[in-house]
């Protein structure tokens, strides 16, 4: 018997395990969908508009909302369904256009615009600010357009174009900002930063909770059975020491081609994305196999593995970036492994990094590997003695 073979058993019998497959395939995804819209930055917000107005001014504000890259715009047809979206949180603001708007405006008045949003939310000065500077284009463009009508005679509407064509024609003043003498030191938002942290804290506590899978098979007596063979310790050691290696690279490339299919997340360069990937990997090998080693039942092992893994995944930085802690947390932080691979991650992916920039993260990393999969090696060695 090969360790190929032994290898293959092991994967067998955990790909039986419905609840095994659930917690490696299933639960992942969701929660890199969860994370990553909850991180996803208020870059569009979601701005509710009603317009009654019958002018062309409730037209061209409507218009302006709508090519506002800073809004994602929902009509509605009725100011109550508005405010209905904002209570529930479907919408941060609702602007509402009376439908006197453009008549007051004809009449020399000041036209009124309605908006509606709740201030303690996070995103409220933001999406006003938009949605401001889309009203005060249009208010603008009527000015103008005012201003022609008093000086050569006709309507508001009779300018509107000769306001449009002028204000196309002028040159405008562009403001541009820059970030000087810094790096990026957290991952990008959305799925960008939900699919790799994932797959840190995912393939580390899958391999500890799998780790019941070598306690059954000691319990089951079949390694007594495998030395019978006989088969040598070292290549019994070898095969699960594949096993482990092969569920951890499997669910990494899971997450990784998840992400890059489904949510459109750029993995980075290719060969320091698959270097990492293959040490992070080995992390959890040999985490998964001195796992099965450590706990006396399967239970514990499917436990206490996944609390500690998310112990150890908090601490690491996979549930908020380590740049919003305290120093001395962040500090406590990179005693696990899980804070060196999130920052790999981040140079790789926030910073545009390669094999060359990730060397120093790659080989904390290594050494990780080579010690828990010494310890694990050892450990086993005497479970099968």
């Amino acid at each position: 018997m090969t360790a190929a073979t032994i290898a293959r058993v092991t994967l067998r019998r955990l790909a039986r395990d419905r609840t095994s497959l659930f917690f490696m395939i299933i639960l992942p995804v969701v929660v890199i969908v969860v994370v990553g819209a909850s991180v996803g930055g208020f870059s569009r917000f979601k701005v509710a508009v009603v317009n009654e107005d019958s002018g062309r001014l409730g037209a061209g504000i409507v218009s302006a909302l709508r090519h506002s890259t800073a809004i994602d715009l929902h009509v509605f047809s009725t100011a109550d369904a508005a405010r209905t979206s904002v209570r529930r949180a479907e919408t941060t603001l609702a602007v509402i256009i009376p439908r006197t708007t453009s008549a007051d405006l004809q009449s020399g008045h000041p036209g009124k615009v309605v908006v509606l949003g709740d201030r303690t939310s996070s995103s409220f000065e933001g999406a006003f600010t938009a949605v401001s500077a889309a009203v005060s284009n249009q208010s603008a463009r009527l000015q103008a357009a005012g201003f022609a009508a008093q000086q050569v005679g006709g309507t508001v509407d009779d300018h509107l174009g000769e306001a449009d064509r002028a204000a196309a024609s002028t040159a405008a003043l562009q403001v541009t900002t820059s970030t000087i003498d810094t790096v990026r030191q957290v991952l990008p938002e959305g799925f960008s930063y939900s699919a790799p942290t994932m797959l840190v804290l995912f393939v580390f506590i899958n391999a500890l909770a799998a780790g019941a899978g070598i306690i059954e098979t000691r319990q089951l007596r079949i390694y007594e059975r495998m030395s019978a063979a006989p088969v040598r310790r070292r290549t019994i050691i070898a095969g699960e020491t594949l096993a482990y290696l092969s569920i951890s690279l499997l669910q990494s490339v899971l997450i990784v081609t998840i992400g890059a299919t489904l949510f459109g997340v750029s993995w980075g360069d290719p060969i320091a994305a698959a270097a990492l990937i293959m040490v992070w990997a080995l992390v959890g090998t040999g985490a998964g196999v001195l796992s099965g080693t450590l706990f006396r039942t399967p239970e514990q092992a499917s436990s206490i593995g996944p609390a500690l893994g998310i112990g150890l995944g908090m601490l690491g930085g996979c549930m908020w970036p380590l740049e919003i802690v305290s120093p001395l947390m962040r500090t406590v932080g990179h005693i696990t492994p899980q804070s060196w691979a999130v920052d790999a991650w981040t140079i790789l992916l926030s910073r545009k990094g390669n094999l060359v920039d990730l060397a120093p993260q790659l080989g904390v990393l290594a050494l990780f590997a080579a010690a828990l999969i010494s310890l694990a090696t050892y450990r086993l060695g005497r479970r099968l003695t």
